[in-house]
């Protein structure tokens, strides 16, 4: 059976995407880890994308639609971070997606014959952390001062001052900020 999916994003999106990886790849990828920040926070903005002054992208980063991205004061996305920002991430002041993390806003709909593409945002709020090698799924919020530990796969979203790890990923106990 012939498959009827259909990319509802449309040819318009699908360039810019290509003009934008061309751009990264020979403007910004090349730059050691957190170097350029003023250049890459520019080029990222000039594809849509905003991002606070004082926010970090590293160069290994992928950001898939930089329009869609929104990033607060001190927000960083690490090394190697993959953003597969269909639809909207958010990234809070002061919170940081560690190395190898997967942002996934977009999956298909296993329900229908067509596979239709369905997307849904994420938000990482203010002083969550997401640790290394995490997955963070469409329709998540990490709320405030969470933490995801590393390699842990979020499918729900993560109460605020909590850490959750695992796969699926669960409470592992009380956040608690020592003076």
């Amino acid at each position: 059976m012939e498959s009827k999916y259909i990319n509802h994003l449309g040819r318009k999106h699908q360039v810019i995407r290509l003009i934008w990886s061309m751009v990264w790849c020979t403007c910004a990828q090349w730059f050691p880890r957190s170097v350029g920040s003023c250049w890459k926070r520019f080029l990222l903005q000039c594809f849509g994308a905003k991002i606070h002054p004082t926010a970090v992208v590293y160069s290994s980063a992928k950001i898939y639609y930089p329009a869609n991205l929104t990033m607060d004061e001190y927000a960083c996305i690490a090394s190697d971070v993959d953003c597969y920002n269909v639809a909207p991430v958010h990234i809070g002041r002061f919170a940081t997606v560690s190395q190898g993390a997967f942002l996934c806003t977009a999956s298909h709909d296993i329900t229908s014959r067509n596979h239709e593409l369905i997307t849904a945002p994420i938000c990482i709020e203010d002083q969550a952390w997401i640790g290394a090698g995490a997955f963070v799924g469409m329709n998540v919020i990490v709320h405030e001062g969470a933490v995801v530990g590393a390699r842990a796969a979020v499918f729900k979203s993560v109460d605020p001052w909590t850490v959750v790890g695992g796969n699926p990923a669960k409470f592992i106990k009380k956040r608690i900020i020592k003076s």
